[in-house]
């Protein structure tokens, strides 16, 4: 499916957001306040993404797109990482064969090289699992930034023989891990930092955002609709004046 760029054409904008996109931050935060290992934040986190699949689909919201872990997470204590990589491993196992009852497309985006073989099959499996479903379409930012997609992407066109002079932004933009997607219209960022962190840099160009102070374990179906509330009250101009909105309504 083609999706419109917001910096070539209006997009469509509806009173509800089609594409959430989430950094789901403050995990080790929310433990550590409770005096519980980083872990524990972690696996509370896992529960957090179940029940916001769920309020997306009560929401009809047709795109959800989560940053589970970044190019840059590598830096972290080499335990904790190992840590990441097996409850990545256990949520597949887990969540997968519902997500597919439920009608959802699971699509896992990123370096995913870096990773041991185990996991790469798990992925290539859930995806292939979940690709015809149409309800909702999760997908999961894993060992993924956004510069690395954009090299990514000119480097796919330039080894197709497209010469580096010629490229245009709908070349690119077709080679980026989430082509299938349309740009988001509203990200989140929770745990209180108010940075997007590599994240989706060419796609969040015209979308909303959203800073809220709560963890993510704390981020349930009230906290979306907070967001949901905030994003609505947006004017979301794409580059022309209030006025024109404003004649575009009466027209």
């Amino acid at each position: 499916m083609n999706h419109s760029s917001s910096t070539k054409t209006v997009p469509d904008a509806g009173l509800m957001p089609k594409h959430i996109a989430i950094i789901m931050d403050g995990n080790g935060r929310w433990a550590t306040k409770r005096f519980l290992p980083r872990v524990a934040g972690h696996v509370k986190g896992v529960d957090a993404v179940r029940g916001i699949v769920e309020a997306c689909i009560k929401r009809d919201i047709q795109f959800l797109t989560l940053f589970a872990f970044s190019s840059e997470n590598w830096r972290r204590p080499a335990d904790e990482v190992s840590l990441l990589m097996r409850l990545f491993v256990t949520a597949l196992e887990k969540e997968v064969k519902k997500m597919h009852d439920n009608n959802i497309r699971l699509k896992i985006v990123g370096d995913l090289s870096r990773f041991d073989l185990p996991l790469q099959q798990a992925i290539q499996q859930a995806q292939e699992l979940t690709a015809a479903n149409t309800r909702l379409t999760v997908t999961i930012c894993a060992n993924y930034g956004g510069r690395w997609d954009i090299v990514q992407a000119v480097n796919k066109l330039t080894s197709s023989g497209q010469s580096p002079t010629d490229v245009t932004e709908e070349m690119l933009e077709s080679q980026l891990a989430m082509a299938y997607a349309p740009e988001p219209d509203l990200f989140i960022r929770t745990g209180g930092e108010t940075r997007i962190s590599n994240f989706l840099l060419w796609q969040l160009a015209y979308t909303e955002l959203f800073f809220t102070d709560t963890f993510w374990p704390d981020f349930n179906g009230k906290s979306l609709d907070e967001a949901i509330a905030s994003y609505q009250s947006r004017e979301r101009r794409f580059g022309r004046t209030s006025a024109q909105l404003v004649e575009g309504t009466q027209a």
